[in-house]
């Protein structure tokens, strides 16, 4: 590996602000000072004007790959990751095959370290029926167990609550949950359909998804994870109501923590007018309200994490009636220009950014020399310019579905370099060839 000089850095890292040099090398940060323009080094990247932030672990991916890729796979969903700041990803197990038995586990893992640019991780998919496989699974060797308790994309609900409450007392490590309340949702489905027919308005996305189903569904995990001592993350959160089930303790202290998602904290439901199926996802965007609340609730330390929940469909799988058309959005492109405008707008700060996609992501799934700018750490790096607006058009787009629900939105910062395991990998919209990411290491706590 060659070695990196970044000079005349703003680093945002830890809680501070600095102005600091970063020497790299071997792929690690091995030095971090006022000054270290003495070093000879193979690459000089000039940092003026522009802010050094650790790069974003994305916690909750859908890059389709096995099975789906005519949507996504690890190549072109990686490289749009890299484009947006994130260095390392953890997907979802809702493939084909599912990721439910640990020989599919480690065949994805193989599959990643021939595509991936980022550095990856996976969760292996809880089922009504593979609580042995669960069981057997070394806590070192995902991310976490995913359960959907929610039926969602991909036909993997676990809706037998006995069998539940063995996972939640087996679990060898987190888990992490998708909380709707299917049996309310139906319910819900039929009394539109009374009314629309199958040409329900995609505005009622967010009623029939609605928030009471979320709260009863994130309410009974919470329950479980109390009642049996289990580490668990709840994903996506998107009601106001749901955040009093969580507390604005220190990470540390926690047992349970929360995500948001970038969606849900940039729309509300007023966008459906504009983007119709483009921004139908599970659970629901929400109220302006329900986003305001989730803005705040990450300010006071009740959601922990920021993710993507990316979620690719082709766009004529997305140009569909309500029914027809599958839940989820393609984001990771422009996930972190996206938060960036929360700081723009004074709602957010560089550091609590920082905070919730890089370090109390590492901390919450133990992940191990990654999240920080620290010497000895990985150099997963993003240098970003904050005052490089840009337009969102579609020519740009890297997914492979080839959309994006940001098209004709101007953000006021872009990414401009990106390194992953001390290599340079992107850097002013070109990819380095060759670059490829690493498998993630775990020391979680269970």
């Amino acid at each position: 590996m060659k070695s990196i000089l970044i000079t005349n850095a703003r680093i945002v890292n830890e809680g501070r602000s600095q102005s600091l040099d970063v020497y790299i090398r071997n792929g690690r940060i091995e030095q971090l000072d006022a000054d270290l323009s003495w070093r000879t080094v193979d690459t000089v990247i000039d940092a003026s004007g522009k802010v050094l932030l650790p790069g974003m672990i994305d916690d909750q991916v859908h890059f389709r790959d096995p099975g789906l890729t005519h949507k996504a796979d690890f190549h072109t969903e990686s490289r749009a990751a890299l484009a947006g700041g994130i260095t390392s990803f953890m997907d979802m197990p809702n493939t084909r095959p599912q990721t439910v038995t640990l020989q599919a586990l480690e065949q994805k893992y193989a599959q990643a370290a021939q595509k991936s640019v980022a550095n990856y991780a996976f969760y292996l998919g809880a089922t009504n029926d593979n609580l042995d496989v669960i069981r057997a699974l070394d806590h070192a060797a995902a991310c976490g167990i995913k359960v959907f308790m929610g039926a969602s994309t991909g036909n993997m609900l676990v809706d037998d609550p006995k069998v539940l409450e063995q996972i939640f007392i087996h679990a060898p490590t987190l888990i992490a949950t998708h909380c709707e309340d299917t049996p309310m949702i139906s319910a819900n489905e039929h009394r539109y359909r009374e009314q629309y027919g199958d040409d329900v308005p995609v505005r009622y996305h967010p009623s029939i998804r609605s928030a009471e189903a979320c709260y009863k569904s994130s309410s009974f995990a919470v329950e479980l994870a109390r009642e049996h001592d289990t580490r668990l993350h709840v994903l996506h959160l998107s009601t106001a109501g749901e955040l009093k089930l969580f507390s604005t303790e220190p990470l540390e202290r926690k047992r349970i923590t929360a995500e948001a998602c970038v969606h849900h904290l940039y729309f509300d439901e007023s966008a459906y007018a504009e983007k119709g199926t483009l921004i139908k996802c599970n659970p629901a965007i929400k109220t302006r309200q329900d986003r305001e609340a989730l803005i705040q609730a990450v300010r006071e330390g009740r959601i922990d994490v920021i993710g993507t929940d990316h979620a690719p469909h082709t766009k004529e799988e997305k140009d569909n009636t309500y029914f027809k058309a599958p839940s989820g959005l393609p984001l990771v492109q422009h996930a972190l220009p996206a938060l960036l405008e929360l700081f723009h707008d004074n709602r957010f700060s560089l550091e609590l950014i920082v905070e919730k996609t890089s370090h109390a992501v590492a901390r919450c799934f133990g992940i191990k020399e990654r999240g920080y700018i620290r010497e000895g750490y990985w150099a997963d790096l993003v240098l970003v310019d904050l005052d490089d607006a840009f337009t969102v058009d579609r020519q740009d787009v890297l997914y492979k579905c080839g959309w994006s629900p940001f098209e004709g939105i101007s953000f006021r910062s872009r990414v401009d370099t990106v390194l992953v395991s001390g290599q340079v990998a992107y850097q002013q919209g070109s990819f380095v060839e060759n670059v490829k990411g690493r498998r993630l290491d775990f020391d979680q706590r269970s």
